[in-house]
């Protein structure tokens, strides 16, 4: 009887959620929140403290140009690096994968 009560609850934690926050998309905010916020800003559409001091334009992550890049180049651009912004080497595969699930969460 408790496990049909917990599996119904689940259930309606569960539709009441976005379909977006996927468990990836959920463990990606975190390793976004860790490495990338203080540059990109916790919604995604850039620090202009850091974009002014580097002289540059932060694009929104949410942005058409970025979110019709493929999956491929946004990990590129995590591990490698794009433009003045450097790779971020200490993130494994899974949780590069992870923020990349949570980037198309912040489609405009």
């Amino acid at each position: 009887m408790a496990k049909r009560r917990f599996i119904a609850a689940a259930a309606i934690i569960m539709l009441g959620m976005p379909l977006t926050l996927k468990a990836d998309a959920v463990a990606g905010k975190a390793a976004f929140d860790k490495s990338c916020k203080s540059c990109h800003a916790v919604d995604g559409k850039g620090n202009p403290a850091i974009a002014k001091a580097l002289k540059v334009e932060l694009r929104p992550l949410g942005s058409k140009e970025v979110q019709a890049k493929p999956d491929a180049e946004i990990s590129k651009n995590i591990t490698e690096g794009i433009g003045k912004m450097k790779g971020i080497k200490s993130l494994a595969a899974p949780d590069v994968k992870s923020v990349v699930e949570y980037v198309r969460t912040l489609k405009n």
